[in-house]
């Protein structure tokens, strides 16, 4: 299933700072980044459910926040994209 993932740390603090990597690079390894602080995941349940702990452990709930939408198996049909597309198709196969 297609999750999208987006976040919105506060970096304010160098706390803050180190938290935005953190989650950043956990993201990076479920997922592609399609926007500053969004990423698409293709994930089966367990994946997601074990990057959902990873990053809500990360994050300071007062300053921060999570978002994840869950777009299913269907989701060519729901995402549309206009302008430079910097990521891949995270569902091809990657030739060299």
């Amino acid at each position: 299933m297609m999750v999208l993932v987006t976040y919105d740390v506060n970096t304010e603090t160098p706390a803050g700072k180190s938290r935005l990597r953190k989650v950043a690079k956990e993201c990076v390894n479920y997922g592609t980044r399609v926007q500053n602080s969004v990423f698409e995941c293709v994930l089966d349940n367990a994946q997601f459910l074990l990057l959902k702990s990873k990053l809500c452990s990360m994050i300071d709930e007062e300053v921060d926040s999570l978002r994840f939408y869950h777009l299913g198996n269907s989701h060519k049909a729901k995402v549309e994209h206009v302008g430079l597309c910097k990521g891949i198709n995270v569902e091809e196969p990657l030739l060299f």
